[in-house]
């Protein structure tokens, strides 16, 4: 898989997290370790976190690594709120595995084709 980073835009998702947290660049800096100047650098695109700073960023706003990136592992992939409980995620891979299961069939029940109406003899 090659895959370009296009650093604006990583940075533009850092700032929507960070504002869904209700986080301010300073109060992000400090959880990550790193100065607030260089926040606004990220999030602007000017600079690049290391790998570590990703993460680190990543765990404080709960989100993934491919989130932020705006990669997908595949089509069908599904981006879960960040969690290190196995438990949990199995759960949350369960009950979207139903759901998913419910919608095509009721797909499949309004796509079929309406009987045609008896008519007596």
């Amino acid at each position: 898989m090659n895959m370009t980073v296009n650093y604006q835009d990583l940075g533009l998702r850092v700032r929507d997290a960070r504002k869904a947290k209700h986080l301010t660049q300073e109060q992000l800096a400090e959880k990550v370790g790193i100065s607030s100047s260089f926040m606004g650098h990220i999030e602007r695109g000017t600079r690049i976190a290391s790998i570590d700073t990703l993460v680190s960023i990543c765990n404080v706003l709960s989100v993934s690594p491919c989130l932020l990136l705006g990669a997908s592992l595949s089509e069908n992939a599904v981006d879960f709120p960040y969690t290190n409980d196995n438990r949990e995620r199995s759960f949350m891979l369960d009950f979207v595995s139903l759901a998913q299961r419910t919608v095509r069939r009721w797909d499949e029940t309004e796509s079929a084709p309406e009987e045609a109406p008896k008519t007596e003899e």
